[in-house]
């Protein structure tokens, strides 16, 4: 059984922050009155975004996170970037809040690219990296 400690101590980091950013949703709906929909509210808009914007990044940060993890890759720079990455996300959260361009969202928007470029470049290189010693490795031009 193999247990992917960096990778579920991000998963349960991110489900807990996608809770956050939906509480901070649903708090501007009950004191907009705004129970479907933007409402055209503002502030509305910009915490649903927030939200949509995790929810669209994560999932190929968790599951690159966890492949790269499963294959061996450093665990010093997978925490790093990890770490890198949750920061961002709760600094963009913030950003988002406040009207025009702002440091928080550009250094959580900054903070979520370069991670999951990071980790999309490793995902290509680790498999044509040198293999451990002593593993068994086939590729496709060896059958």
């Amino acid at each position: 059984m193999t247990i992917l400690p960096i990778t579920l101590t991000i998963a349960a980091a991110a489900a807990l922050l996608n809770l956050w950013l939906a509480v901070r949703v649903g708090r501007v709906r009950m004191a907009s009155k705004v129970s479907i929909g933007d409402g055209g509210v503002p502030g509305l808009i910009a915490r649903m975004r927030a939200h949509a914007n995790f929810v669209e990044y994560t999932p190929f940060f968790l599951i690159l996170l966890g492949l790269i993890e499963l294959a061996h890759g450093s665990a010093i720079w997978l925490w790093l970037v990890a770490i890198v990455y949750v920061v961002a996300r709760i600094l963009h959260a913030f950003g988002m809040d406040r009207t025009g361009e702002n440091p928080l969202r550009m250094i959580g928007t900054i903070g979520t690219m370069l991670p999951l470029l990071g980790l999309a470049c490793y995902a290509l290189a680790l498999p044509y990296l040198s293999p451990p010693a002593g593993s068994a490795t086939t590729t496709m031009i060896d059958r």
